[in-house]
C-alpha cells in the first residue's frame, strides 16, 4: 500500500502547491503551476525511464490510479511497454473515412506546398457522401457515384482530382493496414473527366473587345466587381487567388504598387508589381466599392469566406457561354461563336499581349512572377522593376479602350 490516504491527496489539491508527490511503487500526484491535477505513472522499460499520464484526479480516484499501475507493471513484466501499447490503440481509432482523411493530411501537410487543395476537394465533394462511413464499407459504386455527381456539375478537372484524391487517400489506409483493397483503384480519367488536354487559349484583342462588351450587357449578372477583378487579371497577368484574395494592406496606391506577399503567391516568392495608372483607378473604385473591407474583393455574399468565392469569376464567366452547374435550365448563350475560355486564360491573354508588344521574354516570365529558368534563374537577381513597369503599362494601354468604354457602366 502507498503512502497516500484520500485525505492526504484533497489536502495536496487544496494547498495546491505545484510539484510531483509520490505515492510509491511509480504512482505520482502532479500539481502543475496551471490546470488541474493528474496523476501520472512513472517506471523504467528497456533501460530507460518513462512517464505515462493515467487521468486528470477529477475522473480518477486514488484506488483506479493504482489500479491502472498494477496494470502497467503487468505489462512491463511481459515484455511491453504500456506508453507504446497506449500509442498503438489511439493509432487504431481510425475507423471512418474522415478519419482516415484527417490522419493523410498530416503527411500532406509536411509533402505539399497547397494542401488545402486537396483538403478542399475532399471537404466539399467527398467527405458528404462517405465521410462518416466505415473504412471497409466504402465500395466501387460509392467511388463511381461521387466522380459523377463533380462531372456532371459541370467541373471535369476536378473530378479527375477527386478521383486521384480517393485513390491516394485509400492507399494510404492499405499502407496503415487499415484496408485489404482500395475502392477506387479500378477506376481510370475516362471514368471521371476525361483526359485533359493542355490549354494554350488566349483571347486577342478582337475578343476582348467583344468579351468586355458583353460584361457590359449583362451587368446585372456579371457584376462590377468581376468585371474590374477580369480587367485587373488581363493587364496584370497574377493568379486568379492572388487578386481575389488580395487585402488592402497590400496597396500603396500613392506609389503605383502591389506588394504581393510570398505567402499567398503560388511561386512562394513575393513581388513588387508596378499598377499602371488605368489599374489604379480601378483599385480606387473598388476601394469605394468595398466599404470598408480589409479585402479589395469583399464577399457579397454571406459565406464563411469573407473574400470573393474561388469559383465565382468562373461560373460568372460559364452562365454567360450558356453554362450554369447545378441548374437544369440552363442560360442563355450570350458569347455567341465564341470559343469558351476560363479565368487562368486570361493570365495567358496577358502573356501573349506582352509578347505581342515587343516585351523580351525573361521581363515577361518576371511579369507573371515565373522563375527565370536554368543558369539565368540562378544568377540573375534582378527584379527588372523598371522594366516589368514599362511592360505592363503598353499592356494596359492596348485594353484600356475596351475595358474603359463609354458604354461602361
Amino acid at each position: 500500500m502507498g503512502s497516500f490516504t484520500a485525505k492526504k491527496v484533497q489536502s495536496l489539491i487544496k494547498e495546491a502547491k505545484p510539484g510531483r508527490y509520490g505515492d510509491g511503487n511509480g504512482l505520482y500526484l502532479m500539481i502543475p503551476k496551471a490546470g488541474a491535477a493528474y496523476w501520472m505513472c512513472r517506471y523504467t522499460f528497456a533501460g530507460k525511464r518513462r512517464g505515462m499520464t493515467l487521468g486528470k484526479y477529477s475522473h480518477l480516484s486514488l484506488a483506479e490510479a493504482r489500479e491502472q499501475v498494477v496494470e502497467t507493471q503487468k505489462a512491463i513484466r511481459s515484455g511491453r511497454d504500456p506508453l507504446t501499447e497506449r500509442k498503438r490503440e489511439e493509432k487504431i481509432t481510425i475507423s471512418t473515412v474522415q478519419d482516415l482523411f484527417d490522419d493523410w493530411y498530416q503527411e500532406l501537410e509536411k509533402r505539399l506546398k497547397h494542401p488545402n487543395i486537396p483538403k478542399r476537394v475532399f471537404e466539399r465533394d467527398i467527405a458528404p457522401f462517405i465521410g462518416s462511413l466505415a473504412l471497409d464499407s466504402v465500395t466501387p459504386m460509392d467511388i463511381r457515384a461521387i466522380v459523377r455527381k463533380v462531372t456532371s456539375s459541370g467541373r471535369p478537372t476536378i473530378a479527375n482530382d477527386a478521383l486521384m484524391y480517393l485513390k491516394q487517400l485509400f492507399n494510404h489506409g492499405i499502407k496503415l493496414g487499415l484496408l485489404a483493397y482500395n475502392p477506387a483503384s479500378a477506376f481510370n480519367v475516362n471514368d471521371a473527366g476525361g483526359v485533359e488536354k493542355s490549354r494554350d487559349r488566349a483571347l486577342s484583342l478582337e475578343e476582348l473587345s467583344f468579351v468586355f462588351e458583353v460584361f457590359r450587357e449583362n451587368r446585372t449578372s456579371f457584376t462590377r466587381d468581376n468585371y474590374l477583378a477580369c480587367a485587373l487579371l488581363v493587364v496584370l497577368g497574377v493568379r486568379k487567388t492572388e487578386l481575389t484574395e488580395a487585402t488592402w494592406s497590400e496597396f500603396d496606391l500613392n506609389n503605383a504598387k502591389w506588394n504581393l506577399p510570398g505567402e499567398r503567391s503560388k511561386s512562394g516568392v513575393g513581388i513588387a508589381i508596378p499598377l499602371p495608372p488605368q489599374t489604379v483607378e480601378w483599385l480606387e473604385e473598388l476601394h469605394t466599392r468595398a466599404c470598408g473591407s480589409p479585402y479589395v474583393f469583399p464577399s457579397r455574399r454571406s459565406s464563411k469566406q469573407p473574400h470573393m468565392g474561388k469559383d465565382t469569376l468562373n461560373r460568372a464567366i460559364a452562365k454567360l457561354f450558356g453554362h450554369e452547374p447545378g441548374k437544369k435550365l440552363q442560360p442563355e448563350n450570350r458569347m455567341g461563336d465564341l470559343s469558351i475560355f476560363t479565368v487562368h486564360d486570361l493570365r495567358r491573354t496577358c502573356r501573349s499581349l506582352l509578347a505581342e508588344t515587343g516585351v523580351p521574354s525573361h521581363v515577361a516570365e518576371r511579369c507573371l512572377n515565373h522563375k527565370l529558368k536554368g543558369v539565368e534563374g540562378i544568377y540573375d537577381r534582378y527584379d527588372y522593376l523598371e522594366e516589368r513597369k514599362k511592360a505592363l503599362a503598353k499592356v494596359a494601354k492596348l485594353v484600356d479602350a475596351i475595358v474603359n468604354s463609354k458604354n461602361n457602366c
